[in-house]
């Protein structure tokens, strides 16, 4: 197939060339930042929480009355909850992954450190916590007895110089603290607080996505009660049984201290879907966003195609009858629209990566990755040629002879 002569058409329609050359070019720079941000968004959706997801629910109360005695109160409302039919364990935490809540300490190697070395979020736990969540120790062990302190005891300590305590770091965390090394034993720092390592979990998401980051947590073996940010979490037998369980649970704690406001009851699922709603609507908007340049692109190609073969049938009658195939005809007009659509995937590329350059600056985006480019480009040729097909072979059935009549 000669080029020669595809270019000497296009160059007599320039103003209806340009005009498919941009759409392309507008579709492919919207594509490839689209789905960008669509891997973007299904990656945090699917981030791993590193806990039992399907087995918990999660219960946070709040009290008008006193709190001078909340943690009695609090080990009477763990004794009642797992003599709960169906209750496996139940611990009490200060947050879980992807939740709205965020308590987050900044780590180091040293107490002098001016700039930290990571930002952590910051799990506090009681007794068997690790097992109840569905922790997975990778290294090192769970927390001795003698390790746990009481969270209201250390909240009155006013020289924070004089703690010393234990943490369990996630495998993320602990490979940015001490890079290459074991980790077990060594001393990182939160503040003037000193924190030995003594276990690596190997996944523990954070709640949030403070400064970009899903994957550095540390643990702490503080008892929290219900009135100083401690939230009930319970690991059922039978997963689908975890609405009769919370049920059962919400009752016992209604009979073991009548009064208290019930300021979160659900499922540990529920609570991640609810986290990741917005992810969720943000995704389906992107494929609209994707879908609808592409389908105006399609359209246009198809439009221009099916002109260009009705102005064109006397040339097509004149080909046919010099001895051109069907196939060539088609041909003829994929080669077209493949020089069209190669031209705007090419301007696309550099629209893209301005586009990408503006979010970049205006959302904290990370940098386009440059294997999204063929993909998009690899969409539009897929598309220009299905779209350019119909008016292709349209054109291919015209019998040589009836195109010479129309003259």
């Amino acid at each position: 197939m000669e080029i020669r002569p595809i270019l000497s058409a296009l160059s007599r329609h320039k103003v209806a060339s340009a005009l498919v050359v941009l759409e392309i070019a507008l579709s492919c720079a919207i594509l490839c930042n689209a789905m960008f941000l669509i891997m973007h968004r299904l990656h945090d959706v699917r981030t791993p929480s590193g806990i039992a997801e399907d087995e918990l629910v999660q219960i946070r109360i709040g009290n008008h009355e006193p709190r001078d005695n909340a943690d009695a109160r609090t080990r009477e409302d763990l004794a009642a909850l797992r003599a709960v039919p169906g209750v496996a364990s139940a611990v009490v935490v200060n947050q879980v992954p992807f939740h709205e809540d965020l308590s987050n300490a900044d780590l180091s190697l040293s107490p002098e450190q001016p700039v930290p070395t990571l930002s952590a979020a910051l799990y506090q736990v009681n007794e068997g916590s690790l097992d109840a969540l569905g922790l997975r120790l990778v290294a090192g062990r769970d927390f001795s007895a003698d390790e746990y302190q009481d969270g209201s005891a250390l909240f009155a300590i006013d020289d924070l110089r004089t703690l010393r305590t234990s943490v369990i770091l996630s495998a993320a965390a602990a490979q940015a603290l001490f890079p290459d090394q074991d980790p077990l034993g060594r001393i990182a720092y939160w503040g003037p607080i000193p924190l030995t390592v003594v276990g690596v979990v190997e996944t523990l998401a954070r709640p949030g996505r403070l400064y970009g980051n899903r994957t550095y947590s540390a643990i702490l073996p503080v008892r929290l009660n219900y009135g100083n940010g401690g939230m009930y979490v319970l690991r059922v037998s039978d997963p689908g049984m975890r609405g009769d369980v919370l049920a059962r649970a919400l009752a016992a704690l209604e009979r073991s201290g009548p009064g208290r406001l019930v300021l979160e009851q659900q499922s540990y699922a529920q609570a991640r879907s609810d986290h990741f709603r917005n992810d969720r609507d943000m995704i389906g908007l992107l494929l609209s966003v994707c879908g609808l340049p592409l389908a105006v692109t399609a359209l246009g190609i198809v439009g221009l195609a099916s002109f260009w073969v009705q102005q064109r049938t006397k040339q097509i009658g004149v080909r046919r009858a010099l001895g051109a195939t069907r196939r060539e005809v088609v041909r003829y007009f994929q080669t077209e629209n493949f020089l069209l659509a190669s031209i705007g995937i090419a301007l696309g590329m550099v629209l893209a990566y301005a586009i990408n350059q503006l979010l970049m600056g205006h959302y904290e985006l990370p940098r386009l990755p440059l294997h999204y480019l063929p993909i998009g480009a690899a969409v539009l040729w897929l598309l220009g040629q299905l779209a350019v097909l119909g008016p292709a072979l349209r054109a291919a059935a015209v019998p040589p002879a009836v195109a010479t009549r129309s003259v």
